[in-house]
């Protein structure tokens, strides 16, 4: 049986990726066991193209396994290699290995050649591949010197390097003196082949030291040719310096430095062809010259590039293609253009393939009788030759084996026996290359063997699949089978796969999963198991992961990773910055689930993860940290376009730090009028980096500009250079202007002069023109200096002006401005307002009428006309105290007005005058009036006094504004009961001339409320209420005394302990007699419990008696008792103030005192005197002990 290990043929999903890739590890691992007889197998081996280090031993590498151990030679250009024969070359012990001891003596060179290793032993030989043997080479350049190049700005160039030819190729680079690299771009760059390109040189290539370097990797050297001297001129510097020395066909036959359509400097031609192989990088060149620089395209004629594979280098002039395939072969074209035209140039590329597997041949391991194949399939282009060898010899010329049987590329054997093992190589090869393959025939009878160590614990993540190795040997080879606990029965591939190298996949292991799994191997020479573990593992998830942050340089931000495991793994927690470590920086601090980064700055800006790892599994989130701040300050400030009355400003933005700018702002400076002061001058959005700036005349301007994003506003950049505007006519004339006289006689006209922004030129002035709108005169002017005001004198009073101020300078007049009306000085009025009269409205407001006075006579603006309005007094109120005079005024041209809030019953007097911007003119005649009675005010006071029993005194002061003539008083009045209720209302009538007042017959102890106001014959005026109680019967107050002094009293005290005494002994025997079993007689119960309120108590004596209430003198129910908080109930008593605010709601302590509070008061008070309350009962006190 043929023992081949490959992958069952079941279709596996893309997410099972990794589980093939094991499962090939696995089965490449699989392997005879080396304590069983097989050929030789080539374990290591040299390159086949093997450079060495001349400077080192060399060291051909031969490594071979085999039982029994193999044996070892070597041939060399074909013929065998004696190695006992030179005294420098040892081979290493139980290997292949050759060491040529060259550092002591001998020449690497002398050992150049192929050499080819072959292994033995009784089952067979195998062979290596051809390794040819090179030294390394670094060659110095020749010696030559090199003429100084001269060129004029402008012209291409190409630098050769030409170094000269190593093994391996040298490196090539430029560099200068001091060893730095000398500065590419599109304009120069480096080809494939080394030289240097320069599309067009320019005078800041002019140097002495354009040095080529080779560098050689595997020799570590470095060669250098000799320096290139380099010189760029203009023409004109070239005819000054050099034209004596060169004929006119020097000078004139070379290229025009003038601006010219691009031309290729490599390749040449339009056509070129380039071959590569399968499986290198295509590399396609194409540098072009040209004024400007040409920048290259590339295009594939006959399809598109592939896009995962191709690169551009140097500056799009080298086109790579990686992993390069047949069907990458084709025309490719590139393109050179620049503005003033286009070349092309197409490559063919052919891609031809040195011989690779399809499928290689495989070791067989067969027992006696068995069949097989060994396939040897390869490809390439030209199609290689297969040809097989056995133990090294060419299978035409070796013993004849009649199992085997040649069909091309396949050996069939049918039939073998022991006899059969050898080692049989394929060779593919064409004029490319080729490929060498040892593979065995081992035929072998060996009973089943598990390789796989007894008892593995696999431990496997929940729903993931799991894989239970069972690596055997046999021959014939072995059936498998698995089993799950002791006692189950075969698994079978409903639920899993069972893999042709003994595997056993669980494609989604579950809790249920875990146990103990049982592997069998069985053939016809035995049987062999082997027992394996699984325990299924909760996943690692991440519960709460990092998220997207956005800060601002400076601050701090914390990301949170909560990790959630199986508690039987312990997850290692680390964060990633850009999937790599984080900085080294104390500013990043972690704990088990946070990372905090304090005082961000821009580099800690990133994508940030969150990784947790256990044995067995991983999990990861990761969130995106964006640092922003106010932009960088714009830079690079140039002024171009200057005109008179425009610039344009460019600039160079600053960094955005990540939050796009959005505008720009720019601002100006007048340092020779406003140095130091920045202001406004423009905004334009973000995208943009210029601006037209309008400019004012003679003004030293400076610029600057800030950038402004989300975040805020950057510092101003620099200042640009100054530019001073020229000097022009002001293009605007003072503002504001104005004509007011201050006398009689002048006319003050002002202005709002310009700034010296404004001015437009030096010697700034005013021309200041008037004339009388009305009459026929000329304009009079006069110009005067940077000021704003100017004052013509002698003008007649009050006469409208038409007024011009227009501004000028050394340059010019501003334009012609447009004229204002102004009005010389007023003067006060002449005339008093006539025909006042007053029509009395009510008792407080009086309506007023005049005549207008004639404009002419106002002398001004009118402005109103004022009312001066007061209380007329006797002479001798005059004489004692000034008159208090009101004024009104009323705007404009109004003839009449309203006079509110005047007092009742009063003889006032007025008049009116006219107003203009002066001031006031005379006052009419005075006109008198009077107002008619109204209603009194409420009376100043309102007190009672000497209360009693039954009657309360009341005293009052009249009203302070009677308001006419008091006819007479009214006086109500009502009880408060307990309930703040209120009771019948009463009505009194009192003379006006009285300021006192007696009610009788009144209840005693009781709250009553007074209503109190004046009148006139108009009506009742605004009342006065006050409160106030009648004082409390002597008798009632008495009895109470005299319950509280019982009550306090030390004889009661010890009374009502002896009871309390008796009672408790009477409860003691009650209840023994009742443990006794004894009967206690309803009687003596109802006896011991009595109520103690139908026990009479008399005063003079001290025995019980009936209470009575001094006031309604009724008896305390029979039954009743005083609740046992010892708080009095208060019933029906009419005389009670618990609930007017003065009356108590409390209770009463032992000894008779009052604890209680005012009704709606918090704080507590005593009980007054006059009160109407119970005492309590001393059988009360007594009811408290039961």
């Amino acid at each position: 049986m043929q023992l081949k290990i490959m992958l069952k043929k079941k279709h596996l999903s893309a997410g099972r990726v990794p589980l093939i890739l094991f499962l090939c590890q696995m089965i490449s691992a699989l392997d005879v066991p080396l304590d069983l007889v097989q050929p030789p197998t080539i374990t290591q081996q040299s390159p086949k193209d093997y450079i060495i280090d001349p400077r080192e031993n060399i060291v051909i590498q031969c490594e071979a396994k085999g039982k029994p151990p193999p044996s070892f030679s070597w041939t060399r250009n074909g013929t065998h290699f004696d190695i006992d024969k030179d005294p420098l070359v040892t081979m290493k012990p139980g290997s292949g290995t050759l060491v040529i001891n060259i550092m002591s003596e001998g020449k690497a060179e002398s050992y150049e050649g192929v050499y080819q290793c072959t292994a033995r032993n009784e089952r067979g030989a195998a062979v290596s591949n051809n390794i040819v043997v090179r030294p390394s080479r670094s060659p110095l350049w020749t010696k030559e010197r090199l003429e100084p190049i001269i060129l004029r700005n402008g012209q291409s160039l190409v630098l050769p390097c030409r170094p000269p030819i190593g093994l391996p190729p040298a490196i090539i680079f430029w560099m200068d003196n001091s060893f730095q690299r000398l500065p590419q771009s599109e304009r120069v760059s480096q080809g494939l082949n080394g030289d240097l390109y320069f599309s067009n040189v320019l005078p800041e290539d002019t140097r002495e030291d354009y040095i080529c370097y080779a560098r050689f990797n595997h020799t570590q050297t470095i060669q250098q040719k000799q320096p290139i001297s380099l010189k760029v001129i203009s023409v004109d510097e070239l005819n000054d310096t050099i034209a004596a020395n060169l004929s006119d066909t020097e000078f004139y036959g070379a290229k025009s430095s003038k601006e010219r359509p691009p031309t290729f400097l490599t390749p040449e031609g339009n056509e070129s062809h380039k071959e590569e192989l399968r499986g290198n990088v295509l590399s396609l060149e194409c540098i072009a010259e040209g004024l400007p620089t040409p920048i290259i395209y590339w295009i594939k004629e006959d399809g598109t590039l592939p896009a995962n594979r191709t690169f551009y280098r140097n500056f799009r002039k080298t086109l790579q293609i990686v992993h390069v395939s047949e069907a990458d072969s084709g025309s490719y074209q590139c393109i050179a253009k620049n503005a003033l035209g286009a070349v092309h140039h197409t490559i063919s590329v052919t891609v031809k393939a040195a011989p690779y597997w399809i499928v290689a041949p495989q070791n067989l391991v067969l027992s006696p009788g068995e069949n097989g194949t060994l396939i040897c399939r390869a490809n390439g282009n030209p199609k290689p030759r297969i040809s097989w060898l056995t133990n090294g010899v060419p299978i035409e010329i070796a013993l004849d084996d009649p199992s085997r049987k040649i069909d091309g590329d396949t050996i069939i054997f049918s039939n073998v026996q022991e006899s059969s093992s050898a080692v049989y190589q394929c060779n593919a090869s064409n004029k490319y290359g080729y490929l060498l393959a040892n593979a065995f025939v081992n035929v072998l009878a060996e009973p089943p063997r598990i390789l796989t160590s007894a008892n593995t614990l696999y431990q496997v993540i929940s729903n993931r699949p799991a894989l239970l190795d069972c690596a055997f040997f046999g021959s014939p080879m072995p059936t498998i089978e698995w089993f799950k606990g002791t006692k189950g029965s075969a698994l079978h591939e409903d639920i899993y796969v069972l893999h042709d190298n003994g595997t056993l996949e669980i494609p989604v292991a579950q809790k249920d999963s875990t146990g103990t799994y049982t592997c069998v191997a069985r053939n016809k020479l035995g049987m062999a198991k082997n027992e394996v573990h699984l325990e299924i593992k909760d996943p690692t998830r991440i519960i709460k992961q990092p998220e997207y942050a956005v800060v601002q340089r400076g601050s701090k931000v914390s990301f949170e990773c909560k990790v959630k495991h199986d508690h039987t793994l312990i997850p290692t927690i680390m964060w990633l910055k850009d999937n790599g470590e984080l900085p080294n920086d104390e500013r990043f601090s972690t704990d088990k689930d946070h990372l905090v980064v304090s005082d961000v700055k821009d580099d800690d800006g990133g994508t940030y993860t969150c990784t947790a790892n256990t044995t067995l599994d991983s999990a990861s989130a990761s969130a995106v940290l964006r640092v922003v701040d106010v932009p960088n300050p714009p830079f690079d400030l140039e002024l171009t376009n200057q005109l008179d009355k425009s610039v344009q400003l460019t600039w160079t933005p600053g960094d955005d730090n990540n939050s796009p700018i959005t505008k720009f702002i720019i601002e100006y400076e007048d340092a020779m009028h406003e140095a130091g002061l920045w202001r406004h001058q423009a905004e334009v959005s973000g995208t943009q980096t210029t601006a037209q700036l309008k400019l004012s005349p003679y003004v030293n301007y400076s610029f600057r500009v800030m950038a402004e994003n989300s975040i805020g506003r950057s510092m101003p950049s620099e200042a640009s250079e100054q530019y001073l505007t020229k000097a022009a006519e002001p293009d605007q004339n003072p503002t504001a202007v104005e004509g007011l006289g201050t006398e009689p006689d002048n006319l003050v006209i002002t202005w709002k002069p310009l700034n010296g922004f404004q001015s437009n030129g030096p010697g700034l002035q005013y021309k200041v023109s008037w004339r009388q709108k009305d009459g026929d005169d000329e304009w009079t002017s006069v110009v005067v200096a940077n000021v704003s005001k100017y004052i013509v004198s002698g003008t007649p009073t009050f006469v409208p002006y038409l007024i011009k101020v227009q501004a000028l300078n050394d340059v010019g007049f501003a334009p012609e401005p447009a004229a204002v009306m102004g009005h010389s000085g007023e003067d006060l009025p002449m005339v008093a307002p006539g025909n006042v009269r007053v029509n009395v409205v009510n008792s407080t407001l009086a309506e007023v009428h005049w005549d207008p006075v004639p404009l002419k006579s106002v002398r001004g603006h009118l402005q109103g006309y004022r009312i001066y309005y007061w209380k007329a007094q006797s002479s001798s109120k005059r004489n004692r105290r000034h008159i208090e005079k009101k004024i009104l005024t009323f705007q404009g041209t109004k003839t009449h007005g309203m006079l509110p809030g005047l007092q009742p019953y009063s003889h006032y007097a007025l008049n009116v005058r006219v107003v203009n911007g002066k001031g006031e003119g005379p006052a009419s005649t005075d006109r008198g009036f009077h107002t008619p009675e109204g209603v009194p005010s409420a009376p100043s006071s309102l007190k009672i006094v000497n209360p009693t029993l039954d009657s309360l005194t009341l005293e009052w002061d009249p009203p302070s504004h009677p308001n006419g003539i008091l006819t007479e008083y009214i006086l109500k009045y009502q009880p408060i009961n307990s309930t703040h209720e209120l009771g019948p209302l009463v009505d009194l009538k009192i003379p006006a001339n009285k300021t006192r007042w007696t009610l009788k017959n009144l209840n005693f102890s009781t709250r009553y409320k007074f209503y109190f106001y004046a009148q006139t014959s108009v009506g009742s005026g605004s009342q006065i209420t006050e409160e106030a109680i009648t004082t409390v019967d002597e008798g009632k107050k008495a009895m109470a005394s005299r319950q509280v002094d019982i009550a306090t009293q030390g004889w009661f005290i010890g009374l009502m302990c002896a009871v309390a005494l008796l009672i408790l002994i009477l409860l003691i025997v009650c209840f023994i007699r009742r443990n006794k079993g004894g009967k206690y007689p309803v009687k003596e119960k109802e006896d011991a419990h009595a109520d103690p309120e139908i026990q009479p108590m008399k005063e003079d004596d001290g025995t019980f008696g009936e209470y009575s209430d001094a006031e309604d003198h009724k008896p305390l129910k029979k039954g009743s008792r005083t609740p046992s908080d010892r708080t009095v109930k208060k019933e029906d008593s009419d005389d009670s103030l618990v609930d007017y605010g003065e009356g108590v709601n409390g209770q009463f302590n032992e000894d008779g005192s009052f604890i209680g509070q005012y009704s709606g008061k918090k704080d507590k008070e005593p009980a007054e005197g006059n009160e109407s309350s119970e005492a309590p009962s001393p059988v009360n006190a007594m009811n408290s002990f039961v």
